[in-house]
């Protein structure tokens, strides 16, 4: 009996041992699994944390352009706008010193432009620096018919030969139009 004891010692160390690296590898790979599973939740906070980081850049670059915005989208006018626009063009005219009345205004059928009817009078200086004005508005026009001539007066006391009145008749296109 001498010889057995060694060799239960030796038999259960070895059983204990080998229980204990099954539970070494056993800890080891949860211990693994939750590292992998760590790194996925950091990579995906990682990339939530980003795009917030854009959203925020973005939202800043936007409240950064509102004034170019703003200046862009006045050139172009929406069917509520017609009627600023069609003040704009008469205060435009009353600058040169020159008389602007809107005759018609009307919407193409597609809806890609505004018509517009419009009788100018003054001197030739005004009428030619109104023409020039209404070229170089910040709204994209397109004249599609210009009739001018000298006004006739209804007297002879209408007429100053100095500076005689001159009359212009316009169509034009308002193409930058957004209905």
């Amino acid at each position: 009996m001498k010889n057995n004891f060694p060799k239960i010692s030796l038999l259960l160390s070895i059983i204990f041992f080998i229980i204990f690296v099954l539970y070494f590898f056993f800890l080891y790979q949860i211990i693994n699994d939750n590292n992998t599973k760590e790194q996925q939740n950091l990579l995906a906070w990682q990339t939530e944390a980003s795009r917030r980081d854009d959203i925020r850049q973005l939202a800043r670059f936007v409240e950064q352009m509102a004034p170019e915005r703003a200046l862009l989208e006045t050139h172009f006018a929406k069917t509520s706008d017609v009627v600023p626009f069609l003040d704009t063009i008469e205060k435009s005219a009353a600058k040169v010193k020159a008389l602007a009345e809107i005759d018609s205004v009307n919407t193409l059928d597609d809806g890609s432009g505004l018509l517009v009817g419009l009788n100018a009078t003054g001197t030739f200086e005004a009428i030619y620096k109104f023409l020039r004005l209404l070229e170089n508005s910040p709204y994209e026009l397109a004249f599609l018919s210009m009739n001018m001539g000298k006004s006739t007066a209804n007297s002879i006391s209408d007429i100053n030969i100095n500076n005689p009145q001159w009359e212009v008749v316009f169509k034009i296109k308002l193409l930058s139009f957004t209905p």
